[in-house]
């Protein structure tokens, strides 16, 4: 059976909402989620629509001050950029954490916010998604270490060739956001990693399963880990949970709880609660979680978590 791992979202977007741009801040807590013993540390991504500090900028400054968690993205909107520059970007990042980057991506939600982040850009926002999957191609090319000459739907170019390239042969995994049938075998056919944040466990065992069996006629055999994005607020009093939740996802969203709680796993009310609902995408699968704390104080946090909900999934994990 495979181990659970459980990492954490730095707080990035919550900083900025509340006018702190620390991010020194953001890195010591990279550094005490590894101390607390958690797995990998996160960053996300969108400069306008919900602006905070660069997510790869932030991870190359926590490569330098950890040594064992994973890095990652949660997630990376890869469409937003040119491939080649990203792909430097990330293989400098992979070398830079001697190999701990995980670059979760995803094609960008959509509704109106997010599609003028991409018309401030240049980029248009109908075809985001085969930009999306030209540019993990070309990357992965570009990893190689060999030089490419590409021309595809999105980009062209010729004789190109990146330096340094990944600490991994082929470059770090790419895990991708996704519900849904056709995104779910875009999982199967190019991800190492899926990131989803089903409402309920049992839509997570069965789009898992989506996955598991477009991937069974594949021709080349593979794994995919199979991970969850999930906010957490933690209370011992569900009411004061509910409403510290309420404040926390409407200011990062700019959006109604009730719109962002019917699209995203959210739980508010106990460690125990906390611990048990989680348990509940575990037992569906769910092999590597990623966690948001929905709290006005992420240092105080961040260490009610490790102390009261990491115990409880540690010692039930995976059956």
């Amino acid at each position: 059976m495979t181990e659970l791992k459980v990492g954490y979202l730095l707080p990035t977007r919550d900083q900025s909402v509340l006018g702190e741009h620390e991010p020194g801040r953001l890195i010591a807590q990279a550094r005490r989620a590894e101390q607390l013993g958690l797995d990998s540390v996160w960053a996300g991504d969108s400069p306008v629509t919900r602006p905070r500090a660069d997510p790869l900028v932030l991870l190359a400054a926590a490569a330098q001050t950890t040594e064992r968690v994973a890095l990652g993205t949660a997630v990376l909107l890869p469409a937003l950029r040119h491939p080649i520059l990203l792909a430097h970007q990330l293989a400098t990042l992979d070398r830079l954490s001697r190999g701990r980057l995980i670059v979760g991506m995803g094609g960008g939600f959509p509704n109106p916010n997010t599609r003028a982040q991409f018309t401030a850009v240049g980029v248009g926002f109908a075809r985001r998604t085969s930009r999306m999957e030209e540019s993990i191609e070309v990357m992965r090319r570009l990893w190689s270490g060999e030089a490419v000459t590409f021309e595809g739907e999105h980009f062209t170019f010729d004789d190109v060739r990146i330096e340094p390239p990944p600490s991994r042969p082929g470059g770090p995994p790419i895990w991708l956001a996704a519900s849904g049938g056709p995104a779910l075998r875009r999982v199967a056919r190019l991800a190492d990693g899926w990131l989803p944040y089903p409402t309920e466990a049992t839509t997570y065992a069965a789009e898992r399963q989506i996955v598991e069996e477009a991937m069974g006629r594949a021709a080349a055999p593979r794994s995919v880990t199979p991970a969850l994005y999930a906010t957490l607020c933690l209370d011992e009093d569900p009411e004061n949970a509910r409403r510290r939740l309420r404040t926390s996802v409407e200011r990062y969203y700019n959006a109604p709880l009730e719109v962002i709680a019917s699209i995203q796993a959210m739980f508010a009310g106990s460690a125990r609660g906390a611990a048990d609902w989680l348990n509940g995408y575990v037992a569906a699968g769910a092999r590597h979680l990623v966690i948001r704390l929905a709290t006005d104080d992420s240092d105080a946090g961040l260490e009610e978590f490790a102390d009261r909900v990491l115990p409880l999934l540690r010692e039930e994990g995976p059956r």
